[in-house]
């Protein structure tokens, strides 16, 4: 049996297809990965190990009998559990929808089905996808946050308990993981991917998002996953068919990038700040600008529609099961509450200003670099970290990824962030790919 963790989805999805390994042999080879590290990572909230084998015979019986295949066929696929799906649980991080289950799949476990995938189990999340922590621990450290909300989906990810994940950010859920976890969390464009079917915590903020071991890995998931979508009216038409052999493409010529030395680069420990500057230093093709602004009221407006939606969505919770809410989401709630109107439609109308100055950007560099987080996992499982190096481009909705190129204390995992223009993703893949790829030469 071949080594699948060495593989990319593209390759190990050709495997399967060409009959040279089957799907159960693959799920049986995760199996056996949970068996041994989940025990300490808990990265998962509902794993099936009989469920997985007999979608596995299902996914191979398919293959035998000569139908068509899609580009994810018999390939398992790790869903946060904030994602609704019909034959799990989606009990959301709390004890409130303990053993609930939704009355349909998400569109985007329907769109997994319809490529082939299996989705394979459900990975833990912090509380209603904020800030109360989950069980999951960091698998580089088990006294350190995987970060959140998309703990398990960026854990299971980096221990090689699966192979692509699907996690989301409102705030900085997905490139924060995936930094701490180090792996590729790509968070695409607002409204590119469904959020029907999935926990609403704030209908502005809400993106969908994908882990990997490595860019084409995201591409391709994403690939399948984005789509329109009638019933997520922020969705857009827009066609994914050619993301995967873009990102492979790369630039025509040698990008150039802005880092923004943020109002938060004081935060950042030291080792992980001398190893971001060499970073930056080793390409000639980087400039360095002090931040826009505009963006300090970015972080303040963020969390004014972030609050209010979440005391909108999460209000009979509050009402009916206060006390089984976190203190995190207690606070945030109150907040919520207190907003006028007036704060609530500022916040909006900032939101739709700030991008068309940022936007400016992009007419003379292919991408902004920052870091994904402040330095590596912080000990303790009591925070999941800060997403002070996230907000911004949550609010803006842009396209933006963690890569794991660097190393801070302890050896550990260090993401760079690279953030793209609204809407640009085919091109901003190919930009990410190019700096893993430089990076590994």
């Amino acid at each position: 049996m071949s080594d699948i963790f060495s593989l990319s989805v593209e390759e190990l999805a050709a495997k399967i297809k060409d009959a040279q390994i089957t799907s159960v042999e693959v799920c049986e080879q995760y199996i056996d990965r949970i068996k041994k590290f989940d025990k300490d990572i808990k990265a998962w909230a509902h794993f099936d190990k009989k469920l997985l084998l007999e979608k596995a015979v299902e996914a191979d019986n398919h293959r035998r009998a000569g139908k068509s295949l899609g580009p994810l066929h018999g390939i398992p696929v790790a869903v946060k559990d904030i994602v609704g799906t019909i034959d799990m649980p989606t009990e959301c991080g709390t004890t409130i929808r303990k053993g609930k289950s939704y009355s349909q799949n998400a569109e985007i476990v329907d769109l997994l089905h319809s490529a082939g995938a299996i989705v394979m189990g459900k990975t833990t999340t912090s509380e209603l996808a904020f800030l109360g922590p989950s069980k999951t621990t960091n698998p580089h450290d088990n006294s350190r946050t995987p970060g959140g909300s998309s703990s398990g989906s960026a854990a299971a990810v980096a221990s090689f308990m699966a192979p692509v994940s699907i996690g989301s950010q409102t705030g900085g859920s997905v490139i924060r993981p995936a930094s701490y976890c180090g792996v590729v969390g790509y968070k695409p464009s607002y409204g590119l991917i469904s959020r029907n079917g999935v926990l609403k915590t704030s209908y502005l903020l809400d993106h969908m998002g994908v882990f990997g071991r490595k860019v084409e890995d995201v591409a391709l998931l994403a690939k399948v996953l984005i789509k329109k979508d009638p019933y997520d009216p922020a969705t857009i038409y827009y066609s994914a068919e050619n993301i995967l052999s873009e990102t492979k493409k790369g630039p025509l010529f040698e990008p150039k990038f802005i880092f923004y030395k943020t109002d938060h680069w004081k935060m950042i420990e030291k080792k992980s700040r001398e190893a971001f500057e060499y970073f930056i230093k080793s390409f000639k093709n980087v400039e360095t600008f002090d931040t826009p602004s505009y963006f300090k009221d970015i972080h303040k407006y963020h969390q004014i529609i972030h609050e209010t939606d979440l005391a909108n969505n999460f209000s009979v919770y509050y009402k009916k099961y206060k006390r089984k809410l976190s203190s995190y989401m207690q606070k945030a709630i109150a907040n919520g509450n207190k907003y006028s109107a007036k704060e609530y439609a500022e916040a909006i109308d900032f939101m739709k200003r700030s991008y068309e100055s940022y936007q400016e950007v992009f007419e003379d560099y292919h991408g902004v670099l920052s870091p994904s987080s402040p330095g590596v996992a912080p000990k303790g499982l009591k925070s999941t970290g800060t997403a002070e190096f996230n907000k911004v481009w949550s609010y803006l909705g842009t396209p933006c990824i963690s890569l794991p190129l660097l190393e801070g204390e302890n050896k550990l995992p260090l993401g760079v962030q690279l953030i793209g223009d609204r809407y640009d993703d085919h091109r901003f893949l190919g930009v990410a790919r190019w700096l893993e790829k430089e990076c590994e030469e």
